[in-house]
């Protein structure tokens, strides 16, 4: 299985983040460098890719900017309590952003459907030895992480 230069895509991913948020949601974001968002409970939305290449990508974001990602989103007025919506609003996001960044990879790979975990004690754990890069950002509605994570042979 070919394995990538992790790091060199986060400038990719960073770049695809910016451009997904600013056309879908018309919402400015900044890259803040490497790091985690602390927050009480978390959401996290994750799309696979398989094939020639093995990774996931994972948008962590609060219960409340989910809520607020999904009004800008659906173009609401106000944002929605934590809901299906918000589930599959997030996951799109994270589809979108993924299938932007299958395009820069230079393997054929497939991605999954997306799956979205929520609360304040979970742990999410990608199976296999990983390499990973966490990029923060920060928005007018608040901070989330994006993660790009390459799952290679042991």
């Amino acid at each position: 299985m070919p394995q990538i230069q992790i790091e060199c895509y986060q400038t990719y991913l960073s770049s695809i983040v910016v451009d997904v948020f600013h056309t879908m949601l018309d919402l400015d974001v900044e890259p803040q460098g490497d790091g985690d968002v602390a927050t009480a409970g978390s959401v996290t939305a994750a799309v696979h890719f398989a094939g020639e290449w093995r990774g996931v990508v994972l948008l962590q974001v609060s219960p409340e900017l989910a809520c607020a990602l999904c009004a800008r989103l659906l173009r609401a007025e106000t944002a929605p309590p934590f809901d299906d919506n918000v589930r599959d609003a997030m996951g799109e996001l994270a589809n979108m952003v993924a299938g932007n960044l299958k395009s820069v990879l230079p393997f054929r790979v497939a991605l999954s459907m997306p799956t979205v975990v929520e609360g304040s004690n979970y742990a999410l754990r990608i199976c296999g030895k990983n390499l990973a890069t966490m990029s923060r950002f920060s928005s007018a509605a608040g901070a989330f992480l994006w993660t790009l994570v390459e799952v290679v042979e042991e």
